[in-house]
């Protein structure tokens, strides 16, 4: 969010739409440039719903329409906050994926996220739409395949019951969030047939 003419740094970024179409307006000079609005897909859920393993497929499905990304790329260094505050973790993500989308390919990113930790941030204006789509699982599957997973992950008693509290979260709130999300249950489905079910989510949103 660096303005091209006067070079300052802005951490509210301004997005307007005039008769040439939408522009990135700089808060100190008044400098207009073009810039490409574009939505957001979220791919959302609880660990253990298959959101990495679907999103490696979905690099081949969306290739010519999307760019698709692992949201824990960048759950590193100062961006991991071990006091739980995420918030330059959120706009980090939000920057990125709406700099990316200046090539005109919006993103697909995969991660564990929920509208409130998006949309009140002033990063969000950056994006026409941004749509979610919650993976979900029955609680005994999901249990069992974080207890699969190997033990330097970390998923202790605790942590799976944490994430277990989440997915009953996105099952309870996810049609009163704003905006809501759409469900999408893998307890028995396959990785491929989740991953032709997002495509085809992504596709039926840009109107393909």
């Amino acid at each position: 969010m660096i303005c091209a003419d006067c070079g300052i740094w802005t951490d509210e970024p301004r997005v307007e739409t005039d008769a040439a179409g939408t522009v990135l307006v700089c808060a100190s000079c008044g400098h207009r440039e073009p810039f490409r609005r574009l939505p957001l897909f979220a791919l959302t859920g609880p660990s253990g719903t298959g959101k990495t393993t679907v999103g490696r497929l979905l690099v081949d499905r969306l290739a010519d329409r999307c760019v698709v990304l692992e949201q824990d790329l960048l759950w590193v260094g100062a961006l991991r906050d071990p006091t739980g505050d995420s918030a330059a973790f959120r706009q980090t993500w939000l920057r990125l994926a709406a700099s990316v989308g200046q090539n005109g390919r919006p993103v697909v990113l995969c991660g564990t996220v929920a509208p409130p930790q998006f949309e009140h941030w002033p990063e969000r204006v950056l994006f026409a739409d941004i749509h979610y789509l919650a993976l979900t699982c029955a609680p005994e599957v999901l249990r069992a395949r974080l207890r699969a997973r190997p033990a330097w992950r970390g998923w202790d008693a605790d942590r799976i019951e944490e994430m277990l509290e989440f997915n009953d979260w996105v099952l309870a709130e996810h049609a009163d969030t704003k905006p809501p999300m759409r469900l999408l249950d893998t307890t028995q489905r396959t990785v491929e047939d989740t991953a032709d079910a997002v495509a085809r989510w992504v596709w039926g949103l840009l109107g393909v």
